[in-house]
């Protein structure tokens, strides 16, 4: 959302919400996406749909930030920063994959 500037004129609170608005709807396809195609192993493939999405954002950074901002930003920028993202992104597919499966039971548990 920043590369494409959803967020210059949001501050503070608004930023937040727009951050967490995106990240709920991402989750929410995720989530819905592995349950409705009865992935085999929904935690896992979670977690590495989590993982996947830290390294493409931050290859997307680095190609977009100096063309946009005229300087390399984001994580590549930082490289302290990588594993950071990374078991962050990991942990937010950990808990959307732990969401599917619970989810993927009930349903299956209210179909008997």
């Amino acid at each position: 959302m920043h590369i494409t500037g959803i967020t210059d004129d949001a501050g503070g609170i608004q930023k937040g919400m727009l951050a967490i608005g995106a990240t709920v709807v991402i989750s929410a396809v995720w989530i819905t996406v592995v349950v409705l195609a009865k992935v085999q192993r929904p935690f896992l493939t979670l977690v590495l749909a989590g993982l996947a999405y830290a390294v493409l954002s931050m290859v997307l950074s680095a190609v977009l930030s100096p063309i946009l901002e005229g300087e390399l930003q984001g994580p590549f920028a930082h490289p302290i920063a990588i594993p950071t993202v990374l078991l962050v992104n990991a942990v937010w597919g950990a808990v959307t994959g732990g969401i599917a499966l619970g989810t993927r039971a009930l349903l299956s548990t209210s179909n008997r």
